[in-house]
């Protein structure tokens, strides 16, 4: 009988490690990404220029290349200044944006890219979705996944709590993404990817059920695990289904309605995962997702990010428009903004304030 098998994509090397920048020339050597040295580095004007001066003598071949922002606009800037510069890879030092912009510059010329996260914002760093701002809001971009993930836990230990929080927001929200993708499957017949769904399931889970919280240094590797392993279920499904359902519609709905107030991406995904939770009647996991998004400092409630519950409302009403043709919850009860109003009302007072 033959052996059937199926090649995953996945990074070369996945590094979450104390100290894990000072083994970076070494690693891409040993790995045979960049024997030598010759690589497009990409950070951030602020925080990029204190990783620059740690950098720059372990990487002497390295041609530094300065991000503005997490825009399309800038992506196409980095791929444009680095085409043709026979660089061996593109290296992302930085949060969610930063890595974002890499990504796509690094698929628009066809090179390997790492991905060198200094903070646990969202998976991201390892997936294959650059998401950027353009001139109608945000969109989406498929590219190929980070060759190498890089997480330096000194780092990610010293990064803003905030965001850090963020992280366990996003791999909460996989376990909403994955009950939306079984039931588009009970109810369209959409195929299920059992592979990358047990991955996404069970990154979602590790944080879901850890006992820790920021300050304690297991639980920082399993968040940091937990988002590289989302990251891979994408890269095996070949799209966002595994990590991405009605929570991330209702976020990305507040990013296009109000782009000037929105929060983090992982906070309002975190939230959207809560009450989509409530919306399919598991109620007791809408309560379990409030109280361990409570317990980290993450918004359970729209009023704890700026917005009033007429305009979380609205948000939930227009969430389906950013992802169409995708099925879930929000699809499959199709509410009207009044009865979303009357569902947000009843979640507030099922899971307390």
């Amino acid at each position: 009988m033959p052996v059937l098998t199926r090649l995953i994509p996945s990074p070369v090397v996945v590094d979450i490690s104390d100290g894990a920048m000072d083994k970076l020339a070494g690693l891409l050597a040993d790995q045979r990404i960049s024997s030598s040295g010759t690589l497009a580095m990409a950070v951030s004007d602020g925080s990029g220029r204190a990783l620059r001066e740690k950098l720059a003598p372990l990487l002497p071949d390295a041609h530094w290349y300065t991000v503005e922002d997490g825009t399309l606009d800038s992506a196409v800037r980095l791929a444009d200044a680095i085409r043709g510069k026979r660089y061996d890879a593109v290296v992302g030092v930085g949060g969610g944006k930063i890595i974002d912009v890499a990504k796509y510059a690094a698929a628009r010329v066809g090179l390997p890219m790492v991905s060198v996260a200094t903070n646990l914002s969202h998976d991201g760093i390892c997936s294959p979705v650059a998401t950027l701002d353009n001139d109608n809001g945000r969109g989406s971009y498929g590219v190929p996944s980070p060759i190498a993930m890089v997480i330096d836990l000194d780092v990610i230990r010293r990064a803003p709590a905030r965001y850090v929080r963020s992280g366990i927001g996003e791999a909460i929200s996989n376990i909403s993404a994955i009950a939306d993708w079984q039931l588009s499957h009970r109810v369209t017949g959409e195929s299920v990817d059992g592979l990358a769904a047990a991955m996404a399931r069970t990154a979602g889970e590790s944080v879901l059920r850890h006992p820790g919280g920021l300050g304690d240094d297991e639980f920082l590797v399993v968040l940091s695990e937990a988002l590289v392993l989302g990251g891979i279920a994408m890269s095996i499904s070949g799209d966002s289904r595994p990590s991405s359902g009605a929570c991330h519609e209702i976020s990305h709905a507040f990013d296009l309605l109000y782009p000037t107030r929105r929060a983090l991406h992982g906070e309002q995904c975190g939230l959207g995962a809560a009450f989509a939770m409530h919306l399919r009647g598991a109620r007791d996991d809408a309560g379990l997702f409030a109280e361990v998004l409570r317990r980290h400092g993450l918004p359970v409630l729209p009023e704890e990010i700026g917005f009033t519950p007429d305009e979380f409302a609205a948000t939930v009403a227009y969430a389906p428009q950013t992802r169409p043709g995708r099925f879930t919850i929000l699809e499959h009860l199709d509410l009207s903004t009044d009865q979303i109003r009357d569902a947000y009302a009843d979640y507030a007072k099922t899971i307390g304030s």
